[in-house]
């Protein structure tokens, strides 16, 4: 199998806040308009409050992290001319004063349709596109990393503080977007046609609205010819991004080696996997996980080493190994996001401190740091 067809690009979605409160700041329309003057094509969210960046389409870990690096460059200094800072984070961790929606006529109709869903959403996460030859092998691959998806989600989290207090979460974006109802894990699918009918199925009901509401933490793309995974928080940092990228796109060619054999996925159930979802978000990296595949309890610091044997081979062919190695290495030595939230909130019990590390974390190894002054 070819590596290099497994190209990889990442979105990762940002919050704008107010670099004196630290609260969201309701100007996506604004920095989005500066961006394009730079030729920097930034998305709306649902919300006022936020942006979305997307890569190209990469072969080279290192270049993924270049481009990335560039992108959150740019968009702070093009937050911080429009009066905004620039954050990393999934979830406000100060108290937001409100949500406003973006003025576009799809995004005010599932504030029309979902109410406070849409109004309290503020929600930011990454999504990382892996590509493949059709719609089938999306699915099929979807299967293999299912068991995965908790794990990922751990070594992302990086929503513990909200409204000014921890949650008592790694990851309570998780637990907010659950509430979504084509949000999570999805089914274990057969074939493109069982996924077409349950997407019907959804659409008949109002539970989405169209396509690109199909929420699921994996799922063949809209838009690309990729499958897309979308279960983790926005990382803090461009290292822990292509971090995940790179596993990503390891298991995606593992699941793919594993097709080649005639090898079917495991069948985890939605049970187990709403489990091991659920511990994920509770400790993140910093405990045990559930194990999906047989229901053990294993510290998650085990878990990962048990992920990158099982896509070592798949590492290995990218010529990605040591660059996983060294930066799990420093993730946990330093911690991720939720981690850092957390040490910087329990030293004086202020959410600018949060801030404040959120936003030099965001721009770590990037040419200037735009400075947050929350009290």
């Amino acid at each position: 199998m070819d590596a290099a067809a497994a190209t990889v690009g990442v979105e990762e979605e940002f919050l704008l806040a107010d670099p004196e409160t630290g609260a969201p700041a309701a100007k996506n329309v604004e920095v989005a308009h500066t961006a394009a003057e730079l030729g920097i094509d930034l998305q709306l969210e649902l919300t006022r409050c936020q942006v979305e960046t997307s890569t190209g389409v990469h072969t080279d870990s290192a270049e993924l992290a270049k481009e990335l690096r560039d992108l959150r460059c740019g968009v702070a200094a093009c937050a911080e001319k429009n009066g905004a800072l620039l954050l990393a984070v999934a979830i406000p961790p100060t108290v937001p004063n409100k949500f406003p929606v973006t003025d576009t006529p799809r995004y005010q109709r599932i504030a029309e349709s979902f109410g406070m869903l849409a109004h309290e959403q503020g929600l930011c996460g990454c999504h990382v596109h892996v590509a493949v030859p059709d719609r089938d092998t999306a699915l099929q691959v979807s299967n293999f990393l299912r068991p995965w998806l908790p794990l990922l989600l751990a070594l992302t989290a990086n929503s513990a503080i909200y409204r000014g207090a921890d949650t008592g979460f790694a990851s309570w974006r998780s637990i907010l977007w659950r509430r979504w109802p084509s949000a999570g894990p999805p089914p274990y699918f057969e074939s493109a046609r069982d996924y077409d009918a349950m997407v019907a199925i959804m659409l008949s009901s109002g539970s989405i609205l169209d396509k690109k509401m199909v929420y699921w933490d994996v799922r063949p793309s809209s838009t690309f010819p990729t499958v897309e995974i979308r279960v983790s928080d926005v990382p803090a940092t461009t290292e822990e991004t292509v971090l995940l990228a790179t596993l990503v796109r390891a298991a995606v060619l593992t699941a793919r080696m594993s097709l080649a054999q005639h090898r079917s996925a495991p069948e985890v159930s939605a049970e187990m996997l709403r489990a091991a979802y659920w511990k994920a978000a509770r400790t993140g990296l910093d405990g045990d996980l559930l194990d999906p595949m047989c229901g053990r309890i294993v510290p998650a610091r085990d878990l990962i080493a048990e992920l990158v044997d099982y896509v070592g081979p798949a590492l290995d062919e990218l010529g990605d190994r040591r660059l996983v190695t060294d930066s799990l290495t420093a993730v946990l030595a330093r911690g991720n996001g939720a981690m850092r939230q957390l040490n910087a909130f329990r030293q004086r019990r202020e959410v600018g401190d949060v801030v404040a590390e959120l936003a030099s974390a965001t721009l770590a190894g990037c040419r200037s740091t735009p400075r947050a002054t929350a009290t």
